[in-house]
């Protein structure tokens, strides 16, 4: 776990909202049409922020890079799910440090 890299990642207000949002799928992504179990669509991002495909990749992608998700791929479609395991380390370190 690279604790900079993950506060990097947090420093933008729309990541920390997917993770937010990642954390209570069935409210905020209940009209997907694959099981929420999968993980969350990357195009649920795109239709809930109304940002392109491209921005919603990259923000996605600093989250994957910084250990906060997890991927899967299905075919053409990407599913994203929390790393709780690194997210709760990465909250222990924090709390124990600062």
């Amino acid at each position: 776990m690279d604790r900079t890299e993950i506060l990097k990642a947090l420093a933008h207000p729309l990541r920390v909202e997917f993770l937010e949002w990642m954390k209570e799928p069935e409210r905020h992504f209940c009209n997907q049409a694959h099981p929420l179990e999968m993980g969350i669509c990357a195009n649920q991002f795109e239709k809930r922020c109304g940002l392109s495909q491209s921005t919603v990749s990259a923000h996605l992608s600093t989250l994957e890079k910084a250990g906060l998700l997890t991927t899967s791929r299905v075919g053409q479609w990407a599913f994203y799910r929390r790393d709780e395991e690194n997210i709760a380390a990465f909250l222990k370190e924090l709390g124990s440090t600062l």
